[in-house]
């Protein structure tokens, strides 16, 4: 089976947007226009799915707001795809008693709580209005599908909520139930049952009892959610491997230097959408910017292409595809040119001149195309170089690789905290992952003169008297974890930086000296080895390799009686692996990067409570060491 939880969910919502009804039963020679009512959580689920475009071939004419005023059009059906909350079933009844649309059906993102459903029933009741709801539908689509291979709950808080030193008993337990939840959702969507492992002890252990507990009690049914059969085991069913983010804290800190994760980091993208500062348009004052937002994910060839390659390697792409439109643009006129042959016979003339029209009038829209997406990563890497510059995030990019490979220089990183290059976040960032990746805990005379100058730079430093808390008392840290942009670059696209003079030429093009010197300083990116450790792990755990670390692990099984060990013991050709806390594209890049180098290929699936930037990261810190009473 192949684990792209996208296309699955792609098909959840068009199978939703036809009322739910059988594929064979719909006819598109009788569409029938229908309005799609949304909330904040599932316009998060369908943003990056389908475009407006994509909804009007559903028969989609409008997508509203469920907590925005509406008006009223009588004769037109609903979907409504919302979260079973108790606002939004009081608005549903609001909805359906002063008759907005002609029938309500209503799909739930997850499923519907029964006290829920009887308040909406009696609402309904009362007001005389049951007959125009159609019907209810839970559709356990309570997740963010980004790309084929990549997830997030939309659970932006749970790093905070589970480890929050004054959390109660009520906040823990409802954290580990939405993202039960979550996952539940995401395997109902790809229709398998998985063998589970996770490490003992922590979020992670407590999560795998109550989704194991979830999925047995579940299979009990005769007419359960999962395609596969309920009895017995099929030699394709995956591995689900959870993971604590305090299992590695550097990646979600580290400064990155290849595409996604640039773009994640510092362009702020958000649910595949990136707003950025142009250029001032035609009809715009000179020396104006404006805002533009792209859209980037699966069917983005550039993205898809060159998402994980370095800054300056991707830069030089966006010039070779510059050429290549512009040789095909040249290539065009060439075929549908005026000059014209006095000797050539006008009939075989008028043939080739047909031919070579019609083939021009089906390559345009192609070509226009192209040109979006090669003008969209212009502007997104002109952004990027801009700050790349200004920030001099490679320098701190520089010292953390220092540090990952357990060879931190301190009186570089002293020099660059006390430097004007970088913000406060930047130096921060820094001192956290050399906090981290330092074999011994730092000296107490290192440490003080490291948050003096974090503090003379106006960073605050709740955050690193958290962690140091945290390493003095083994929760976390200690030893050099793997660089997850080394192995996202290992044997990629040959052995070198890629076309030089196309790079360097389109950067003095483009941007003037600034990208030729930052190329000229790159050190050889290619000859790293080392893997993000949540790469490692699972790479032991889905070859079935006996080593201590995979002995730490625990299984369960859902589909075997409790208490006896799994017959599917590996190794495995598709996971899932998901991250209890956060997750970034740098572990994304590291696993896929792993799979597609496997033989054979494997299939791996990552999923995150929700991709978090390590801005952010940072500040839930800080907040944690705030909560812990300024450690």
């Amino acid at each position: 089976m192949v684990l792209d939880i996208r296309q699955k969910q792609i098909a959840g919502v068009q199978h939703m947007l036809q009322f739910n009804a059988a594929a064979n039963t719909v006819r598109k020679d009788e569409e029938i226009y229908k309005v799609l009512v949304v909330d904040r959580f599932t316009k998060g689920i369908i943003g990056p799915l389908l475009k407006l475009s994509d909804l009007r071939k559903q028969g989609v004419t409008l997508v509203l707001d469920l907590e925005n005023q509406r008006e009223a059009i009588p004769d037109v059906p609903a979907v409504y795809f919302v979260q079973a909350t108790v606002s939004t079933i009081a608005a549903i009844s609001r909805d359906v008693a002063a008759g907005l649309y002609d029938t309500f059906h209503l799909n739930l993102a997850l499923t519907c709580p029964r006290p829920l459903l009887e308040t909406l029933a009696s609402n309904t009741v009362a007001a005389q209005c049951v007959q125009r709801i159609a019907k209810i539908y839970d559709q356990y689509m309570s997740f963010i599908a980004l790309e084929a291979g990549l997830f997030s709950l939309g659970l932006p808080d749970t790093y905070l909520q589970l480890n929050d030193p004054q959390a109660q008993d009520t906040q823990i337990e409802g954290a580990v139930e939405s993202i039960v939840d979550g996952l539940f959702s995401a395997l109902v969507t790809l229709g398998t049952v998985p063998i589970i492992k996770c490490p003992k002890g922590g979020a992670a252990q407590h999560v795998a009892t109550a989704l194991d507990a979830r999925l047995r009690e579940h299979l009990k049914s005769r007419s359960n959610l999962f395609t596969e059969s309920s009895s017995g085991l099929t030699i394709s069913r995956p591995l689900l491997c959870l993971f604590d983010r305090n299992f590695e804290l550097s990646v979600m800190l580290q400064h990155v230097w290849t595409y996604k994760p640039l773009v994640h980091d510092v362009l702020g993208m958000q649910a595949n959408s990136v707003t950025i500062d142009t250029k001032a348009e035609a009809g715009q004052l000179p020396g104006t910017t404006s805002k533009k937002r792209y859209e980037v994910g699966d069917g983005d060839f550039f993205w898809e292409s060159n998402g994980t390659l370095h800054f300056p390697e991707m830069a030089g792409n966006v010039d070779v595809q510059l050429k290549q439109y512009t040789d095909a643009v040249a290539d065009l006129n060439r075929r549908t040119g005026s000059g014209v042959d006095s000797k050539a016979d006008p009939n075989e003339l008028m043939q080739s001149n047909t031919r070579n029209l019609m083939s021009a009038i089906s390559s345009l829209p192609q070509l226009t195309e192209r040109k979006k997406v090669i003008d969209k990563h212009t502007n997104m890497a002109t952004s990027l170089l801009k700050q790349i510059q200004a920030r001099a995030l490679k320098q701190y990019w520089d010292r953390e690789e220092d540090c990952l490979h357990g060879k931190p220089d301190l009186p570089a990183i002293e020099r660059l905290l006390q430097g004007s290059e970088g913000s406060a976040m930047d130096k921060l960032r820094l001192v956290l992952v050399w906090l981290l990746t330092t074999e011994a805990l730092p000296t107490h005379s290192d440490m003080e003169r490291v948050l003096s100058s974090l503090a003379s730079a106006g960073a605050d430093t709740t955050a690193v008297a958290y962690l140091r808390r945290m390493r003095s008392m083994k929760l976390t840290g200690g030893g050099v974890r793997g660089s997850a942009s080394n192995v996202a670059l290992d044997g990629l696209a040959g052995a070198g930086l890629g076309p030089q003079s196309n790079l360097l030429s389109w950067a003095d093009r483009a941007f003037g000296p600034g990208l030729t010197t930052i190329t000229k300083s790159v050190k050889s990116l290619l000859a790293g080895n080392q893997q993000a450790a949540v790469t490692v792990a699972v790479e032991g755990l889905m070859d079935a390799k006996a080593n201590a670390e995979a002995e730490s692990f625990i299984t369960f099984d859902p589909k075997v009686v409790s208490g006896r060990a799994s017959k599917a013991v590996g190794p495995f050709k598709e996971a899932v692996v998901f991250m209890i806390g956060g997750g970034n594209y740098l572990e994304y890049e590291s696993l896929s990067l792993y799979a597609s180098k496997s033989q054979p290929p494997k299939n791996i699936l990552y999923g995150a409570t929700d991709i978090i930037s390590p801005e952010a990261f940072a500040k839930q810190l800080a907040d944690l060491g705030e909560r812990a009473g300024g450690l």
